[in-house]
């Protein structure tokens, strides 16, 4: 089972930029898709980026579309989350997330492995 780590977090202004992480460890990371996850305060959990096991493979939520990058880095069993142009409504709880390769990926519930979170806040 893999455990995940995030950091990178923090107090930004709109139109900044920040970069997450997530170190992981614990199993063959090239095994698994990968996805961040976001949850602002009242709202429900949003599935914003996934990338699959060899990093050939992404999927974006509309609403971060052309702002935010996810990347992997399997040699050193990591994953990022550049994100420029940030807004007020980014603010939120970023959590990665994990699953093993194939079956379905478009939905947090998809994945069973988390991270505890990292805060980004967007001041405006």
């Amino acid at each position: 089972q893999v455990q995940l780590v995030e950091s990178g977090g923090g107090l930004v202004q709109a139109g900044g930029s920040l970069r997450l992480s997530c170190a992981a460890s614990g199993s063959t990371f090239s095994d698994y898709r990968m996805g961040w996850v976001r949850q602002a305060p009242g709202k429900e959990r949003e599935l914003i980026a996934t990338i699959s096991g060899s990093g050939g493979r992404t999927y974006y939520d509309d609403s971060v579309k052309g702002r935010f990058t996810i990347s992997r880095d399997n040699a050193k069993n990591a994953m990022y989350l550049q994100m420029n142009s940030l807004k007020p409504e980014d603010t939120a709880v970023y959590y990665c997330a994990a699953k093993r390769s194939g079956g379905p990926y478009a939905s947090p519930s998809n994945y069973p492995t988390w991270g505890q979170g990292t805060q980004v806040t967007v001041s405006s």
